[in-house]
């Protein structure tokens, strides 16, 4: 067997020449001084060689690990030189199948398939900010430890529901890889219960039926822009989200239907969505029809008539009407509609239909779709006349 110091010792000569260190491994010494470790093996009757790389940046006790790995190779009736092969094609696919590479293609994949550019966005940021510590890694590599510790880490700076959003988005991208065929399983689903429960804090809106006629009646003597008085009218006549009222057009109002069709790529659940519109929301409508010309945005922005009102514009109006976050929020209106509705025995199913709220069976989706818009136009008359009538209610209070 070789020591240190003969390796140390061998000088060239003349010609390359072996040192021997047993079961296979020499050391080739070349004419110029270089130094190479070898191994000699014999697999299906031929003689085969393997080289562990040159002295000495791999030492002696290194070349013998190496040799002694390839024998346990052998010893399983596989050629050690086919599989250093097939390890290299797969490190190399593993390199080119890094976390980022297959975070980009999912993020492609939800563009192409219409998802919603906000939520395009949010995932983009998921994983291309706070999971950009897994961008060069090899997907297949990645452990669920390395995972969990992403998510408490945005898990302690108070971010709870960021954290488990992380953590489903990143499982997402795992099973894209599991049916790409570029990783075996999803490790997210061992991190279940893992993460603490994000506190919730439910949106303000107010269910008190004389409370909300005042709201109404403030509303109502708003003095501030136009369209966003409108809007906020519209938000509690329709039961619509916020941003749908924001980027309601003058193409999607249908005066002989008396109909606001809006398009399945500004609804959440990315199906178009009928909102019947009652005598007091056509006449709102109306009143700002002109305020704009064309046929674009029907409540622009007080800036630019091609922009729509801002996000926190309505919320900001009632802040200054006197209410705070903790009293009503514009998203609230919805809340407020559905208590009471409910409170007052209307068809929980029509109501549902008329929050564009999405039921999981298609059969029973189609259905509600197709026989509930008679049903949501009566709702939607009922309620604005209820609302009317909060408003007197509310006044008679007052008085």
């Amino acid at each position: 067997m070789l020591t240190q110091l003969a390796i140390t010792a061998a000088k060239p000569k003349a010609k390359p020449y072996k040192l021997s260190d047993g079961a296979g491994l020499s050391l080739l010494v070349e004419t110029g001084g270089g130094k190479l470790w070898r191994f000699r093996y014999h697999f299906g009757g031929k003689e085969k060689m393997l080289s562990f790389g040159a002295y000495p940046e791999v030492t002696l006790a290194q070349a013998r690990a190496k040799r002694d790995e390839a024998r346990q190779t052998l010893a399983g009736g596989i050629d050690p030189a086919q599989k250093r092969k097939e390890d290299k094609v797969a490190a190399s696919i593993s390199a080119a199948n890094t976390f980022g590479v297959v975070a980009a293609e999912y993020i492609d994949r939800l563009e192409k398939e219409g998802a919603a550019p906000s939520t395009v966005s949010k995932n983009k940021w998921l994983l291309q900010d706070l999971a950009s510590p897994l961008t060069k890694r090899p997907i297949a590599d990645i452990l669920p430890a390395e995972i969990l510790d992403l998510c408490k880490r945005v898990e302690k700076s108070g971010r709870r529901d960021t954290a488990r959003r992380l953590r489903g988005t990143i499982g997402s991208v795992f099973r894209y890889a599991v049916v790409t065929l570029r990783a075996q399983s999803d490790p997210t689903y061992a991190l279940r219960g893992a993460l603490l429960k994000p506190e919730v804090n439910h949106r303000a809106a107010i269910v008190d039926e004389a409370k909300l006629g005042a709201l109404m009646v403030n509303i109502d003597q708003y003095d501030g822009w136009p369209t966003l008085r409108a809007a906020l009218l519209l938000l509690a006549l329709t039961m619509t989200r916020p941003g749908d009222v924001r980027h309601m057009r003058k193409s999607e109002i249908i005066f002989p239907k008396a109909l606001w069709r809006i398009p399945a790529e500004r609804m959440k659940m990315r199906r178009p969505h009928d909102v019947p519109l009652s005598k007091q929301a056509l006449a709102i409508i109306r009143e700002v029809w002109d305020l704009t010309a064309g046929n674009g945005l029907l409540l622009p922005s007080i800036r630019s008539a091609i922009k729509p009102l801002s996000e926190n514009a309505m919320n900001s109006a009632l802040r200054r009407m006197g209410y705070s976050k903790e009293e009503a929020t514009a998203h609230g209106f919805r809340s407020s509609a559905s208590t009471i509705l409910n409170e007052r025995g209307f068809n929980p199913d029509v109501i549902e239909a008329a929050l564009a709220h999405q039921d999981e069976d298609d059969v029973r989706r189609a259905y509600n779709r197709a026989t509930y818009l008679p049903e949501r136009a009566k709702l939607m008359q009922d309620w604005a006349d209820l609302l009317d009538e909060f408003r007197t209610l509310s006044l008679r209070h007052v008085a």
